[in-house]
């Protein structure tokens, strides 16, 4: 069994150093382009995926949509297990205006974000679960970085802590008990295409 994990595309909000969160913000058209050129890549790679399957908030769901078609895969319903951390008072902020309002260490203080134990608890219900009703299936999953971050967490104890890119690629394979990493929080698809020139009409 193979899960690909792949963070969505690009947003405003991203691009602005802006906390999504929750909050259910579509991709830019530089995270459409991002998405096509994973879609290439995909299609490209010896690995041959069976379908797709997103948290249905709006930057993951088109993210999943686009290397969908271009793929000809199917899509699953949408699994809310997926979707990205709560962060209550904090979501939309900058670091600058999160630190202004709450100081550094905003982190740290109960203001409304989810539990970092119940986001684990929920990645990893929904990978158990994938692995009960596909065991022998290879799924796109299109989530967002920090439960990826948390997730991998979980599974590797310190092994993997780099920062999750937009459009970031993870491949896990089971072995056993164990998930290994065939490829980790891998970009290299963006460097070879890079973004367009914002003047270029």
């Amino acid at each position: 069994m193979l899960i690909g994990l792949i963070r969505h595309g690009l947003t405003d909000w991203n691009a602005a150093g802006r906390i999504q969160g929750r909050s259910d913000i579509p991709l830019n058209d530089e995270g459409r382009r991002q998405a096509a050129v994973l879609a290439r890549r995909l299609a490209e790679e010896t690995y041959r995926w069976d379908f797709v399957i997103s948290s249905g908030l709006l930057r993951a769901q088109e993210t999943a949509e686009i290397i969908a078609a271009q793929l000809k895969l199917p899509m699953l319903e949408a699994d809310s297990r997926l979707a990205e951390r709560g962060f209550g008072q904090v979501e939309g902020l900058t670091q600058a205006e999160r630190e202004e309002r709450f100081g550094a260490e905003w982190n740290t203080q109960d203001i409304g974000q989810e539990k970092l134990e119940a986001l684990e608890e929920r990645a990893l219900s929904f990978i158990a679960d994938l692995e009960a009703k596909y065991p022998d299936s290879h799924i796109l999953v299109v989530t967002h970085g920090g439960l990826l971050a948390q997730l991998y967490a979980a599974l590797y104890k310190g092994r993997h802590t780099e920062r999750i890119g937009n459009l970031s690629l993870t491949v896990l394979e089971k072995r056993g008990e164990q998930w290994e990493p065939l490829i980790y929080n891998c970009t290299k698809h963006l460097l070879k295409e890079p973004a367009a020139d914002p003047r270029t009409p």
